[in-house]
This record gives C-alpha cells, sequence and structure tokens, in this order.
C-alpha cells in the first residue's frame, strides 16, 4: 500500500475515523510529520487538534535509531532492544534530559499557538504519520492515557507488524491501514515524505486554534 503523501495517509485514516464525526474528537497529533495528518483528521471529523509531545531517545552514536521515548511528564520508556546495547546508565540519563529539554522549548513555543486543550472525558485520536519501533506511539498513547480520556484510539497509516503489536494494549482501538511484513522504513510507503519543521508546525496548530476558538480552556 503506498501513499501519495501525508495528506493523502490523512484522508484515507479520516474515511476510516468517519464513525467519531460529531463526536467533537480531540486529535492528539506526535510532531512533527504526524501534525499536517492530524490538521486535516481534526477537519475532517470536525474536531480539534492539539499535539502530544513525546520524544524517542537516540541510540548513542546511531541518532536514527531509537531506544525508547520520553513523555511531557517525564515518563520514559526504554525498549527492550535498550538493554541488549549495554548502554551507561549516564548516557540514558543524559539522553532523557536532554530530550525533556527540548519537550519544554516546544510546549513554550507551541502554546504560544494554541492553549493545551483539556483531554479528560474525550474521545482521544493519536496520530503519526506510520511507526517503525513503536516506542514513540507508546510513550504518546500513555501519556495520553493518564490524562483520562473517555475513548483512546491510535491512528496511523502504515506501521511495523512488531509495533503494531506494542501498541495494542496501550489503546481502546487501533486504526492502522497496512502492517506489511517487509516493513523497512516509515518512508518506504510515501511517495513523497518532506521534512515537517517547527514553522509548519506551528502554524497548523494557530490556524486550527482560531477555526475552533469554543473549545474548552
Amino acid at each position: 500500500m503506498m501513499f501519495k503523501d501525508r495528506l493523502d495517509a490523512a484522508r484515507q485514516l479520516s474515511k476510516a475515523l468517519a464513525k467519531y464525526q460529531g463526536q467533537n474528537p480531540l486529535v492528539l497529533a506526535i510532531p512533527r510529520g504526524g501534525v499536517p495528518m492530524g490538521a486535516w483528521i481534526a477537519q475532517a471529523l470536525n474536531g480539534q487538534l492539539d499535539v502530544v509531545l513525546v520524544r524517542k531517545l537516540r541510540a548513542p552514536f546511531e541518532p536514527e535509531v531509537a531506544i525508547g521515548a520520553v513523555d511531557d511528564t517525564g515518563l520514559a520508556y526504554l525498549s527492550p532492544y535498550a538493554a541488549t546495547l549495554g548502554l551507561d546508565p549516564q548516557y540514558v540519563k543524559d539522553e532523557i534530559k536532554l530530550q525533556m529539554k527540548t519537550i519544554k522549548e516546544r510546549r513554550k513555543q507551541y502554546s504560544q499557538a494554541r492553549v493545551p486543550v483539556e483531554v479528560k472525558g474525550r474521545v482521544a485520536i493519536v496520530v503519526d504519520d506510520g511507526l517503525a519501533t513503536g516506542a514513540t506511539m507508546m510513550s504518546a498513547l500513555k501519556a495520553t492515557r493518564q490524562k483520562q480520556p473517555r475513548h483512546l484510539v491510535c491512528a496511523i497509516p502504515v506501521a511495523s507488524p512488531d509495533a503494531l503489536a506494542k501498541i495494542k494494549p496501550l489503546a481502546d482501538e487501533i486504526i492502522c491501514l497496512s502492517a506489511p511484513e517487509d516493513f523497512m522504513a516509515v518512508a518506504q510507503f510515501y511517495r513523497q515524505f518532506p521534512q515537517v519543521d517547527d514553522e509548519q508546525v506551528f502554524a497548523f496548530l494557530k490556524a486550527s486554534a482560531q477555526a475552533a476558538p469554543e473549545g474548552h480552556h
């Protein structure tokens, strides 16, 4: 299954999420790649958009490889793979600290665009552009669950079967359009997969805040 770009993926996901239209769902996007998709889905479902701030923890010398993730409360998750690396505990502590600092900076920056939206008692749909290890999504779902949504949905266009199995117990419902056995990387399922930068995230949040001013503060 190939997607033209993130918008195409978001369009297909919003069809699969159509039953939540009219329930004022809160779409929580994982920055940065999930944000353009979340904006489209929130609009399609007449919901609200916000971000869930989690950061992957990077393997030493291999920043692309995730050894886990941390959320904005400082709750860190380390993958089983991390245990096999014999990591220096100090490295892990420093990496958590560094990513927490990034989360704080982003929270500050993003909250100029909009006030974080209350999750409690709502249908919360956590969105990203795909799952490779699933570490970031695991953190995002755990962080969102702590805020007591009425119903927690995870929506992704594509995931590795392994990542899908890991996140299953963490959401009430998982909508995944494709989980191919030959999964290598998220980008392989998109014809166009440009980087999303902070300015774009900021613009999406700002636009959605203006579109839904009557939300709860």
